[in-house]
């Protein structure tokens, strides 16, 4: 495109639609200006271009070379996580922890916790234990022989004999209980 060829693009969608021109600009300017913006917009459109085609290439590469992008990714964290630690954020934090845990505030706190710790884990069995015992006596409470032989004698009735059953209760069997 020649600038005679713009120069008419920029009367008909031109920089002064409505036909004014910004305040201090002339004509000839504004008209210049449009030449140089539709060079530019051409250069960037060329370079996106370029760029498309420059990652397809670099990507049929890592094809060849069998790099998968999984392992760019691994590659990438890898690499992110060492600068991370090579940080002098990391380091001064690293170092400030390593302090604390070496203070005896902190120790003192870890052992105060770690007793806390057995006491609960102490209270919870002694809990535990008072359960099964509740359920023993519980089981071997009259009552619960009573509603265990009420059951026993619903299942006989509901299931009737199966084969091999004498003709007597099955109360008088050992329960499972």
């Amino acid at each position: 495109m020649d600038s005679s060829e713009h120069g008419s693009s920029v009367s008909s969608t031109g920089v002064a639609s409505g036909g004014t021109l910004p305040p201090g600009l002339a004509e000839e300017e504004a008209e210049e200006i449009q030449v140089e913006l539709t060079k530019v917009e051409d250069e960037i459109q060329t370079l996106r271009q370029v760029l498309v085609a420059k990652e397809r290439h670099a990507a049929e590469l890592k094809r060849r070379l069998g790099i998968s992008p999984l392992s760019e990714i691994k590659q990438n964290f890898t690499k992110g996580w060492h600068e991370v630690q090579c940080s002098d954020a990391y380091l001064t934090a690293s170092a400030t922890f390593e302090e604390i845990g070496r203070s005896d505030a902190y120790k003192r706190t870890q052992e105060t916790l770690s007793q806390a710790g057995h006491m609960t884990s102490a209270a919870f069995s002694s809990v535990g234990s008072a359960i099964r015992n509740q359920f023993g006596e519980m089981r071997n409470s009259p009552s619960f022989k009573s509603f265990e032989d009420k059951v026993e004698n619903m299942k006989y009735k509901v299931m009737g004999r199966s084969n091999g059953e004498s003709d007597h209760s099955p109360t008088s069997n050992n329960a499972p209980f």
